[in-house]
């Protein structure tokens, strides 16, 4: 079979299809990522002294994932279960084109994981910034829907029905919240994401090896090492060699599974809104969105549904992650292997969601008048509440509720509405003005404009920090 047909197109992934994180996270961008391992680890020896600084050069300079052959990297990848041994082999080669010299320097000291692991860092670090920026658009946009419908009045619902009255302000204030909440954990976890300097069995032994020095100085060298290779990758220092403490891939996981799920909750609100016998929200249109293959009056909610999928998938594979923090000795015999895929359909799908929620938080169309519609199907009763707290002064909190309780039955079953069934019960003492005014709906959403204000001010949308 040719090779091409075996390449991962997206075909059954499209909420990440053709989105910017698909290149990020793609099987070159990893190859490019442990290449520029390998250059910024022969760079920061060649600071301390150990390498020549010529061939930190040559081997910055021959790291480029096009000079190697991907597929065949991958397919020996089965006789030494990770992809590493065979990358520093073809690449000691590239080098050793170069500079023969400059080969020997290649991988100097190193293991397998440290390229890695090193390399996973910056995969992530690249992705995370595309969805932290995702992350910050439908902020932005989700910041102008609260601030334009502060005051828009709409059924809020509980347990799938009518309760009382909110604002659709509020609740895009709500999702709002939660993208927020999703960038700053994101926030976190990238500042965070550190170098992998280990050496074979996590003492570094390898690298002291490789730049033999005694006394103060031996003693020095490998915390100036790490130093130095995080400052060429731009990643963080860790405190110890992290091979069988994979604290970061948790908390990468972690972070990713909250964003996809704070996406998903965007999600199925507007699936719920927009259904057909409810149609208060619509995603925004364009030419050949939602069309189904059998029925032309229909136009799915296909952005909706492409951030739920994910948020389905993410949090599964980022317990693939928490679970291999059960990584025994120095380095496990296939915990360590078992997170690789996780990672990338992690960092995918929820970059995916991400570039895919910005389209439907800029273009969602809004409805108030369908909104209005609906808030009267229940014929005032979800104002009732507030009916209860007007008579309890007089009838005490108890009687009212259960008049409430009696007149909302008899409306629903007789089809009247609120305010007529209470016309008939004149000793409550409620005259039509009163009456009218407490059963409007519209009138009884709360702080919810107030609290729309609070979240637009307490959180304004954050400059950007990639």
């Amino acid at each position: 079979m040719n090779d091409d047909v075996l390449i991962d197109a997206g075909l059954l992934s499209p909420v990440r299809a053709g989105t910017p994180v698909e290149a990020a996270v793609c099987d070159l961008a990893w190859l490019q990522a442990m290449l520029d391992a390998e250059a910024a680890l022969a760079r920061a020896q060649a600071r301390l002294g150990a390498v020549p600084a010529g061939a930190a050069q040559t081997i910055t300079r021959a790291a480029r994932a096009e000079r190697l052959e991907l597929r065949a990297l991958a397919v020996a990848a089965r006789e030494t279960a990770n992809p590493v041994v065979g990358l520093v082999a073809a690449f000691r080669e590239t080098v050793r084109a170069l500079d023969p010299a400059a080969a020997e320097y290649v991988h100097r000291g190193s293991t397998s994981q440290d390229v890695f692991d090193t390399g996973a860092m910056l995969v992530a670090r690249r992705a995370l910034a595309l969805v932290r920026a995702d992350l910050r658009g439908t902020a932005d946009a989700l910041a102008r829907l609260a601030a334009e419908h502060r005051d828009t009045p709409m059924a809020g619902r509980t347990l799938a029905l009518h309760a009382v009255p909110t604002t659709f302000g509020l609740k895009a204030a709500g999702w709002r919240h939660l993208v927020l909440d999703a960038a700053e954990r994101l926030d976190a976890v990238d500042a965070a994401l550190p170098v992998s300097l280990g050496g074979a069995a996590g003492t570094l032994a390898g690298y002291l090896a490789a730049a033999p020095l005694t006394g103060a100085a031996a003693d020095a060298y490998p915390g100036r090492l790490v130093a130095a290779f995080a400052e060429e990758t731009g990643l963080a220092r860790p405190v110890l060699p992290w091979h069988a403490l994979r604290s970061p891939m948790a908390d990468l996981g972690a972070a990713l599974a909250f964003t996809a799920g704070a996406l998903g909750k965007l999600a199925v609100d507007v699936q719920s809104l927009v259904r057909t016998e409810v149609g208060e929200v619509a995603e925004p249109a364009a030419p050949g969105r939602g069309r189904s293959s059998a029925m032309p009056h229909k136009r799915n909610p296909v952005l909706a549904t492409l951030l739920r999928s994910a948020a389905l998938q993410v949090p599964p594979m980022a317990t693939i992650l928490t679970q291999c923090l059960i990584s025994e000795d120095e380095r496990s015999a296939g915990a360590w292997h078992a997170e690789w895929q996780p990672l990338r359909e992690c960092l995918r799908l929820a970059g995916g969601a991400a570039h895919t929620a910005v389209q439907l938080a800029e273009g969602l169309r809004v409805r108030p008048e369908r909104m209005r519609t609906n808030l009267e199907l229940t014929g005032a009763r979800t104002s009732a509440e507030r009916i209860v707290s007007a008579l309890a002064p007089t009838w005490g909190g108890e009687t009212a509720r259960k008049l409430l309780d009696a007149a909302s039955q008899e409306a629903e079953e007789t089809g009247r509405t609120l305010p007529e069934v209470l016309r008939d019960v004149p000793e409550l003492g409620l005259n039509e003005a009163e009456l009218t005014e407490l059963c409007d709906p519209a009138g009884y959403t709360g702080a919810a404009g107030t609290l729309v204000d609070h979240a637009l001010r307490d959180r304004p949308d954050r400059p950007d920090r990639s």
